[in-house]
């Protein structure tokens, strides 16, 4: 069962509404799709039938005028010759002829008002397979990035990952305690650091002060 039962539920149609209220958005306007171009197949169909009969009509309507000025012709030839009788009817062939012309032309005139209709028709229907067109792509790139943001997810989510980061995190544990090792072995150690030095530097030339002056001190005691 299609989605449009006629060409003017496709004209009149509301995409948006019919998406929004699908399940699977994406299929149907697939079969949107599929239904408006096999209907603009049949309305170009009918148009070609259309137009073959309207030439068809015009080429009986020529035909018949042609015939009708014969036949005048003959009506004045029969008067000349004085063939009143052979004038009327040459003038009622004549007559019938016009007559079957003036349905064709009328005939024509519908022709060509229903091929203006399918003209109209066409280019509205046109114009909503272009934007169902549109809608199919601008869903099939929003599947697809939401494709690849799932598979990005499921990635971050994924058991071998979060075992890899555990691998990793005990290789750092294992080297933070190496490390460890090694420093161990500097404690204990009397290494002075900078200040201590530059301290002790302090230290031994105060010392050395005070030796010299006691030095001093010392000499000026002893007798002469």
């Amino acid at each position: 069962m299609g989605i449009f039962s006629r060409l003017a539920d496709i004209v009149n149609s509301n995409l948006n509404s019919l998406l929004a209220t699908a399940e699977d958005p994406q299929k149907i306007i697939r079969l949107i799709i599929q239904e408006m171009e096999d209907t603009l197949v049949e309305v170009r169909a009918s148009a070609v039938r259309d137009i073959a009969e309207r030439r068809e009509l015009e080429r009986r309507s020529n035909s018949l005028a042609r015939e009708a000025e014969e036949w005048q012709r003959k009506a004045e030839l029969a008067l000349t010759r004085g063939r009143e009788d052979l004038a009327r009817g040459a003038l009622l062939a004549r007559a019938h002829r016009l007559q079957g012309r003036e349905e064709i032309v009328t005939q024509i005139a519908t022709i060509v008002a229903a091929l203006a209709r399918q003209d109209d028709d066409i280019a509205k229907l046109q114009a909503k397979l272009a934007d169902a067109k549109a809608r199919e792509r601008s869903l099939a790139t929003r599947r697809a990035t939401a494709g690849n943001r799932l598979k990005i997810r499921e990635t971050l989510h994924d058991e071998r990952v979060n075992d890899a980061f555990f691998r990793f995190e005990a290789a750092e544990r294992s080297l933070d305690e190496l490390e460890g090792k090694v420093d161990s072995y500097d404690l204990g150690r009397n290494t002075p650091t900078l200040e201590e030095e530059l301290a002790g530097l302090e230290a031994d030339s105060k010392v050395e002060s005070e030796l010299e002056a006691l030095k001093a001190r010392l000499n000026t005691q002893k007798p002469a």
